[in-house]
């Protein structure tokens, strides 16, 4: 209850804070390409239960027809989409799935229902918990865009190692989650943007 109050309080309060900044992206996404100024792409959220996450349009429309991004490769992504990535600004809509109930400010990273699919039964234990806007993984791979863009097959790099490393660091999450760990992940990874 203490979680769900704190995760429901912080994210009105960063969304009204950063109003002026959601208003300046939103307008500089249409001006720079064609399409909305969201993009939603089904997530599998606590109990299995699938959910519609925000973010801010990055890429071009119909661009999710290819299976991975690529990082900076990636002829998908707008000039505009490039520096929302760089400083993780595309995530800010996810509040809204944190208001919405569907995700919380600490936990897992939300996957899409293709890679659910390959967890093992240990690997699901992260679906008894709500996704999260950042955890241990999170942090670790704060640079996945463009470790991904280095590999000559990045949907398999993705599925054999940074997959199952992000996974056992969710669970480690899951096995260690109090309040104050909570709070010491934001504030890292606060920092972590900063720098």
């Amino acid at each position: 209850m203490l979680k769900r109050l704190f995760d429901v309080i912080s994210s009105l309060a960063v969304l009204l804070l950063l109003f002026p900044l959601f208003a300046v992206v939103s307008v500089l996404i249409v001006l720079d390409s064609k399409g909305g100024v969201f993009y939603k792409q089904t997530r599998v959220g606590k109990n299995h239960k699938p959910f519609n996450l925000f973010k801010f349009r990055t890429m071009r429309p119909n661009s999710d027809k290819v299976q991975i991004t690529v990082g900076h490769r990636d002829p998908r992504v707008t000039r505009v989409g490039y520096f929302l990535r760089k400083y993780k600004l595309d995530e800010i809509p996810q509040l809204i799935n944190i208001i919405k109930g569907e995700m919380s400010v600490v936990g897992p990273r939300p996957e899409v229902p293709k890679y659910v699919n390959q967890y093992t039964d240990e690997q699901k234990r992260v679906l008894n918990v709500k996704p999260g806007l950042t955890d241990y993984a999170s942090l670790q791979f704060v640079d996945e865009s463009e470790i991904l863009a280095q590999s000559e097959d990045p949907e398999k790099a993705y599925t054999r190692e940074i997959l199952p490393q992000k996974l056992k660091l969710a669970l480690k999450y899951i096995d260690e989650r109090n309040f104050w760990v909570d709070i010491k992940l934001i504030f890292q990874t606060l920092g972590r943007i900063i720098r």
